[in-house]
């Protein structure tokens, strides 16, 4: 919660997605139970123009960000609108703020992050591509700019408030190896938790986006469907915490009642609790360290009647094992992953590739492409370039040219 005299001002990057949307449901509830605590200074969108200009009609916000817009139809609302690639950076470098919500589905909002974390603004960490792809170089920026990042995952917030409790602001400095254990991610185990490895690769495309817990982007939810969302959870949970690949585990556990543990080296576990409503930790994270009444339904501990834990197939989930060996090798991976991871689940939301192939083509990229040390942020744009002509040439491969009449 804002302490001074004027708002906690915050940047939603992704606003129409599931993420900004319940970002604006947290902010309109924060500023009723004290009015004036959040100011929202700036949105950004990909195509869907209507929605995003209700959503800044309704919150007063002047400046927008739209992949493509005509600045007549910006105008005319009286709005202020960045266009073009590299839209969302500049609304960040441009606009004066507290805190940015990362919440673009994909590694398209790492520019403007790391723009953010320079400026010394506070980050929502909703996008787990930024640190996966990046995180070797995003993690120290933010140390150096003092610079908090505040996970919205479900389970890494589970884990940073665990943390929480043993010192201060724990995540700035990483996990202190001497006392921790363990850390263990929950997934629920999405629709194919109990399906055989062979019906699993012929999961069709409505099969795969209909998940038993959450209501999330088509893409989140088919990474959520190939466990893919949980490989990336354990590279980014390596870079938020510090902690080897060894020693992040994961257990599916349906209820998404428990969203993670930390486990201390005198056998002590900690865990956070709570309904699965992605609203609990997007309030954390905007009003850390305080814990004003939230706005999500609290566990109905009488109609709780059990938790059930189990641990993942990795055969049937091959994401889990690339993600170590992500961590194993830093540099370029987690962005050979996670392009390669992109393209794949676009291609199968086309209906142009089965199901079981998402995996098969993220590791084949991982072993046909070299990992190379991060340097800068362009070394990992570069990476993330030529993965996607490498799985695009795969998928699409270019027809053989016919032969010149007489030719042998």
């Amino acid at each position: 919660m804002a302490t001074s005299a004027r708002p906690r001002r915050i940047i939603i990057l992704g606003a129409t997605g599931s993420i900004g949307t319940s970002t604006l449901q947290v902010v309109e509830h924060l500023n009723r139970i004290a009015p004036g605590s959040f100011e929202v200074v700036g949105l950004s969108a990909g195509r869907n123009a209507e929605a995003l200009i209700r959503l800044a009609e309704r919150h007063g916000v002047k400046h927008v960000v739209l992949a493509s817009a005509s600045p007549s139809m910006a105008s005319a609302h009286g709005l202020m609108l960045f266009t073009g690639s590299d839209a969302a950076e500049r609304l960040v470098e441009r606009v004066e703020a507290d805190v940015v919500v990362a919440a673009i589905v994909g590694s398209a909002g790492l520019s403007a992050v790391a723009a953010a974390i320079r400026k010394g603004c506070d980050i929502a960490l909703a996008n787990k591509e930024t640190l996966v792809a990046a995180g070797e170089i995003i993690m120290p920026l933010a140390a150096r700019h003092g610079s908090h990042i505040l996970p919205v995952d479900s389970e890494h917030s589970a884990i940073f408030q665990c943390l929480q409790s043993r010192e201060s602001n724990s995540q700035e400095r990483g996990v202190n190896a001497s006392s921790v254990r363990r850390i263990v991610l929950t997934a629920s185990g999405g629709p194919f938790r109990t399906w055989t490895r062979q019906r699993i690769a012929s999961a069709t495309v409505a099969e795969a986006l209909n998940h038993p817990t959450w209501s999330m982007g088509a893409k989140i939810t088919i990474d959520s469907a190939s466990m893919t969302n949980k490989a990336l959870e354990i590279i980014e949970a390596h870079h938020l915490f510090g902690l080897p690949s060894e020693r992040i585990e994961v257990i599916v556990h349906p209820q998404s009642i428990v969203h993670s543990f930390v486990e201390f080296n005198d056998g002590s576990v900690l865990a956070q609790l709570g309904r699965p409503d992605m609203r609990t930790p997007i309030q954390y994270a905007l009003t850390w360290p305080q814990r004003p009444e939230g706005c999500a339904p609290c566990v109905d501990w009488g109609a709780l009647t059990r938790l059930d834990f189990e641990p993942p197939d990795e055969d049937r989930f091959p994401a889990l094992r690339l993600a170590r060996l992500v961590v194993e090798r830093g540099g370029t991976s987690g962005a050979i992953f996670n392009a390669a991871n992109e393209v794949a689940v676009a291609a199968f939301l086309e209906g142009r590739i089965p199901f079981g192939r998402i995996s098969e083509l993220a590791a084949e990229a991982l072993v046909s492409i070299e990992s190379r040390p991060i340097g800068s942020l362009e070394d990992v744009f570069e990476t993330d370039r030529r993965t996607r002509r490498h799985v695009q040439a795969d998928l699409y491969p270019a027809p053989a040219t016919p032969r010149a009449a007489g030719s042998r």
